[in-house]
C-alpha cells in the first residue's frame, strides 16, 4: 500500500463552511492547508444538492448577517452571484396558515375568539407570575418559552413544532435552545407591530441576500480559490486517526477509498462532530472525556425533493408544519429562493424536510415509500397539489445535522471543552465542532478567530456569546467586543512559512 506523509503548515478536518471558512482566512496571511472532507462534495449541510437539474438546500440558508467580516468573505467570494430574496414563511396549524412573524390581528382572526382570549388570559398569568417572581428560572424549554408566552401560546405554536425537530418532549430540552432562537419574540412586541407598524425580532428581516445556484455555489467556488491558492481540498476522505503526544497533535491520519496517508502540520483545525474528534484521538483521552463524548446526542435529518408539474404553489421560502397529524416539518420552495433552482420553469421542486435520529421508523424508509408518504402529505396540506402533479422525487439523508441540547449537553461539552482548549495546536470550531447550534455566519465567525488565533492574535472562540452573535441580533460594535487581539505575534515564536 502507498503510505505517504503530506506535509503543509495547517491540517483542516471538514470542508463545510468552518472549514473551508478557516483555510481561505490564513490564505490571506499566505499560510497554506491542506482540508479533508468525508463526503463527495464540499458545503456539509450548507452544500446544495442536484437531481436531474434541480437544485436543492439540506435547508434553507439565508445569507444575512451583521458581523461584517463574514460578509466581506461572503462578497469576496461571490462577488456579483447573489440575488436579492424576499423573505416569506408562515406557520401552519390545524388546517389554517399563520404569517410568520406572527401577524396579530390575522391570526386572531383564524383563532377565533374563544381561543384568542384563552391565549390572552395565558399570557398576562405568565407575566403575572414572572412580574411577582414565582417562578424559579427555566431550566427546560418548556418553562422558557410558557414563562414568555404563556402555556396556551406554548401548546399551539412552539410544543408540536420543537418536538418533531428534537424527537423529545420540551420538558427534556434545555432552555439554552430557545433563548438561542427565539429571543426578542413577544406578544407585547406583535401588538406593538401590529398597531404602529415594524418588526423587531433577530430573524425577521425582509429580504437576504442567496447565491444564484444555492449555497453551494459559495462553497465550491471557496473551493476553486483555495486549490489556485495552493490548499488542496480532498474529498472522500475521512479522518481516522488524530494522532497526539501528551497536549500536542503530531498528525492526522488519513483515508481515501483503500489508501491511507498522514496529514502533518504546524496547527490543525476541526470542524468534524466533536464526539468523533474525541473518539480518533490516539492515544485515548481519560476516561471521564470519552464517557461526556458519549453523553453528547445529535439529531439526523431527510430530505425528499419532490418535483411537481406545477408552475407556481405557494410565495413562501418555507413553511412550518406544526399539526401533529404530519410527519413533515418543514417544507422549502426552492424556486421561490432561486428560480435557477428549477431548470424548467413551468415546473416546482419542493424539499418536504422530516427530522428524525438514524434507525428510526422514518430513516428506515425506502426512497420509494418516502417518496410516496411525502407527495400524500403535500397533497393532504391543500397545497394546491393533485395525485398526478408529482413527477419525481429523490432523498437525501443527513446525519448530525442538529447539536441536542438535552438536560445532560451542558455538563458533557464542558468536559470536552476544558479537555480540548488544553492543546497546544489545535482548535475545533463550527456547529459540530463545537456541539452549538449555530447558523453559518456564526460557524465561519468562530472559523475566521481560529484562522486569526493562527496568525498571530488571540481569541477565545469558546467564549463567543452564541447568543448574541446569533444572526441579526449581532452588531458590529459586539463583534469588536469578542475580538481580543494581541499587540503583536510573538518575537520568539517560529512563524508559520508557506509550503509549495
Amino acid at each position: 500500500m502507498d503510505y505517504q506523509t503530506h506535509h503543509k503548515p495547517v491540517v483542516v478536518v471538514g470542508a463545510g463552511p468552518a472549514g473551508l471558512t478557516a483555510a481561505y482566512e490564513l490564505s490571506k496571511h499566505d499560510i497554506q492547508s491542506v482540508i479533508i472532507e468525508r463526503a463527495d462534495k464540499v458545503g456539509g449541510i450548507s452544500r446544495t444538492e442536484t437531481y436531474k437539474g434541480y437544485r436543492f438546500d439540506i435547508g434553507g440558508h439565508r445569507f444575512f448577517t451583521k458581523v461584517e467580516e463574514v460578509q466581506e468573505v461572503w462578497k469576496e467570494i461571490l462577488e456579483d452571484e447573489f440575488i436579492q430574496t424576499p423573505r416569506m414563511s408562515r406557520i401552519y396549524y390545524d388546517g389554517k396558515f399563520y404569517d410568520y412573524p406572527l401577524a396579530l390581528f390575522k391570526t386572531l382572526k383564524n383563532l377565533g375568539p374563544y381561543q384568542s382570549t384563552m391565549i390572552l388570559a395565558s399570557y398576562l398569568k405568565a407575566k403575572a407570575k414572572k412580574y411577582l417572581k414565582l417562578n424559579s428560572e427555566a431550566e427546560t424549554f418548556e418553562e422558557w418559552v410558557t414563562d414568555c408566552f404563556g402555556r396556551r401560546l406554548y401548546r399551539i405554536f412552539f410544543k408540536t413544532y420543537t418536538e418533531k425537530v428534537w424527537g423529545i418532549p420540551c420538558n427534556q430540552i434545555r432552555a439554552d435552545w430557545a433563548a438561542q432562537r427565539i429571543q426578542n419574540l413577544s406578544l407585547k412586541q406583535a401588538v406593538l407591530n401590529a398597531l404602529f407598524g415594524g418588526t423587531d425580532a433577530k430573524s425577521l428581516i425582509k429580504k437576504f441576500d442567496y447565491p444564484r445556484l444555492g449555497p453551494g455555489m459559495m462553497w465550491e467556488r471557496c473551493q476553486e480559490i483555495l486549490e489556485a491558492d495552493g490548499s488542496p481540498v480532498h474529498l472522500h476522505t475521512e479522518a481516522v486517526k488524530v494522532e497526539r503526544e501528551g497536549m500536542r497533535v503530531t498528525k492526522v491520519v488519513a483515508k481515501q477509498g483503500d489508501r491511507t496517508f498522514d496529514l502533518v502540520g504546524d496547527h490543525y483545525i476541526n470542524s468534524m462532530p466533536i464526539t468523533a474528534l474525541v473518539h480518533r484521538l490516539d492515544p485515548p483521552p481519560p476516561d471521564e472525556v470519552l464517557e461526556a463524548a458519549r453523553g453528547l446526542k445529535y439529531r439526523d435529518f431527510l430530505i425528499v425533493s419532490l418535483v411537481v408539474n406545477k408552475e407556481h404553489l405557494f410565495p413562501d421560502n418555507w413553511l412550518y408544519i406544526h399539526s401533529p397529524e404530519f410527519k413533515v416539518g418543514r417544507i422549502q420552495n426552492f424556486k421561490n429562493w432561486s428560480p435557477e433552482m428549477v431548470p424548467d420553469s413551468s415546473k416546482t421542486c419542493l424539499g418536504m424536510e422530516y427530522f428524525c435520529s438514524e434507525g428510526d421508523d422514518i430513516w428506515e424508509m425506502s426512497d420509494e415509500e418516502l417518496i410516496k408518504l411525502a407527495s400524500q402529505e403535500a397533497i393532504n396540506l391543500n397545497l394546491g397539489i393533485k395525485p398526478d402533479d408529482v413527477e419525481d422525487g429523490c432523498i437525501i439523508r443527513q446525519r448530525k445535522a442538529y447539536p441536542v441540547y438535552d438536560g445532560e449537553y451542558r455538563q458533557h461539552l464542558q468536559v470536552l471543552e476544558d479537555y480540548l482548549t488544553g492543546f497546544e495546536n489545535l482548535q475545533t470550531v463550527g456547529r459540530n465542532g463545537m456541539h452549538r447550534y449555530n447558523n453559518q455566519d456564526h460557524s465561519m465567525l468562530t472559523a475566521l478567530l481560529a484562522a486569526k488565533n493562527i496568525a498571530g492574535e488571540d481569541h477565545d472562540i469558546w467564549n463567543v456569546n452564541v447568543e448574541r452573535s446569533y444572526h441579526e441580533n449581532f452588531t458590529n460594535e459586539e463583534w469588536s467586543k469578542v475580538k481580543k487581539q494581541s499587540a503583536k505575534q510573538d518575537a520568539e515564536s517560529e512563524p508559520l512559512t508557506t509550503v509549495a
